[in-house]
């Protein structure tokens, strides 16, 4: 499991591309260095695991441009801290304009197995260079946390319910897409209250994990900062959901819904 962001858990089982349009990026970023945002993974009523994302400022430049760096820190907690152990950590540099990532890396810690890459996005080639190989891409493509990143920054006030958009990650071998429909405003509650939101569907693909029925929820912020405070799924057994715990030197301020 891969418990920093429930977006990150669920990528392996995304579904292959389907039509979509590409949204433009707002011009103004919607975060801002110092940013923290903690996440808790429920199974169930149970705490499974919890996540911390925290925005940095960076002194390294790449192709000359500056970049924000993005840490992830995932670990599972109580029960499941025994059954299965996790520590997972995840960083990526993106630019600070285009937010296109230019560097990551993932060192994750899953009870017995180890695993480590490190993956470098060539822009001006149109390679990408990871552990296992050399991948040619096209056009605008991410690793996890920078396709989380972007992600906000895409300008969806203008959507109409159904309509669909398309974002390209990089996993380990190869380059996917994830199409995600927009399925309305709704006020939904996390704990740090309620707020007024955006709702999406990922696509999904049902498997060991996922049932046939199984529907995959995010709702972000209606608001400047684009945050995503929840995520709800069905799972063969059970349910997992995303729960924003705290948040932290945001840009805007977050305003619950009274």
């Amino acid at each position: 499991m891969r418990p920093f962001l429930f977006i990150a858990f669920i990528l392996a089982g995304i579904s292959s591309p389907l039509f979509a349009q590409q949204l433009e990026k707002a011009p103004e970023t919607v975060f801002k260095p110092g940013e923290e945002l903690s996440y808790r993974l429920k199974y169930g009523f149970f705490t499974a695991a919890t996540a911390d994302i925290k925005v940095e400022n960076t002194d390294i430049k790449f192709e000359g441009n500056p970049a924000y760096h993005i840490v992830a820190d995932a670990k599972t907690a109580g029960t499941f801290d025994l059954l299965y152990k996790v520590r997972n950590r995840y960083e990526t540099y993106i630019d600070e304009k285009t937010l296109l990532p230019y560097f990551y890396a993932e060192n994750r810690h899953e009870s017995s197995y180890k695993h480590s890459d490190k993956v470098t996005f060539d822009h001006s080639t149109e390679k990408i260079t990871a552990a296992k190989g050399t991948f040619p891409f096209k056009g605008q493509v991410f690793d996890f946390l920078s396709a989380y990143y972007f992600a906000r920054n895409l300008d969806v006030t203008k959507m109409k319910i159904g309509e669909k958009f398309d974002l390209d990650y990089f996993l380990e071998d190869g380059v996917h897409t994830l199409t995600i429909t927009y399925v309305g405003k709704e006020k939904t509650d996390c704990s740090l209250g309620t707020f007024n939101c955006y709702k999406f569907n990922p696509t999904i693909i049902p498997g060991r994990i996922f049932r046939k029925d199984s529907k995959l929820y995010l709702w972000i912020t209606a608001d400047g900062n684009r945050i995503p405070i929840k995520a709800h799924v069905e799972v063969v057994v059970g349910s997992l959901t995303m729960d924003l715990l705290d948040a932290k030197s945001l840009k805007y301020p977050l305003n619950p819904v009274k």
